[in-house]
């Protein structure tokens, strides 16, 4: 797999590993069962935005990449955005624990660990051993919007206005 691009059909092996929203993990010291977030499959039949991020709890994702995305979500479920995955390499239990630290109770929003980097490696979008900041919309299996930021820091492509303006 190389980068994806407007057009493409969305791999159909792309898998992350999530811990789903419950009553019984809704405290920040209980931690859930880790589950395979089957993304090619979701995909198939929704629209979704892909947001990789370089780690969960890192200045610029924390203080700019998430919170703009919680912010815009009505906006982006009214331009017909069925749900938002926020990717890093970090495993289940800390995306999970990002998003609670986020106040994220429901799946509209979700955190998931991209397993050893594998789809961003896949892609050649990474920073190390890290994935690069990037945003893909998958609108019923096809690629409708892929952009890889240019500074690590940067939320001009990636961030939710950004993805917002392309849909």
């Amino acid at each position: 797999m190389s980068a994806l691009k407007v057009g493409d059909s969305f791999p159909q092996d792309v898998s992350f590993t999530w811990i789903a929203p419950s009553p019984e993990n809704s405290e920040f010291s209980a931690c859930g069962i880790p589950q395979k977030y089957n993304a090619s499959e979701i995909a198939k039949d929704k629209k979704i935005v892909i947001v990789a991020v370089p780690g969960a709890f890192t200045p610029t994702c924390s203080a700019n990449h998430v919170p703009g995305f919680i912010a815009k979500a009505e906006e982006l479920k009214a331009k017909g955005i069925d749900q938002v995955v926020f990717i890093a390499h970090n495993d289940a239990y800390v995306m999970s624990g990002w998003g609670k630290a986020n106040k994220i109770n429901d799946e509209f929003i979700i955190f998931a660990s991209d397993d050893e980097t594998k789809f961003s490696s896949a892609l050649g979008w990474t920073l190390g051993p890290r994935a690069a900041r990037y945003a893909i919309v998958v609108d019923h299996g096809k690629v409708t919007y892929a952009e890889k930021e240019e500074a690590p820091s940067g939320v001009s492509v990636s961030g939710a206005d950004a993805v917002i303006a392309k849909l």
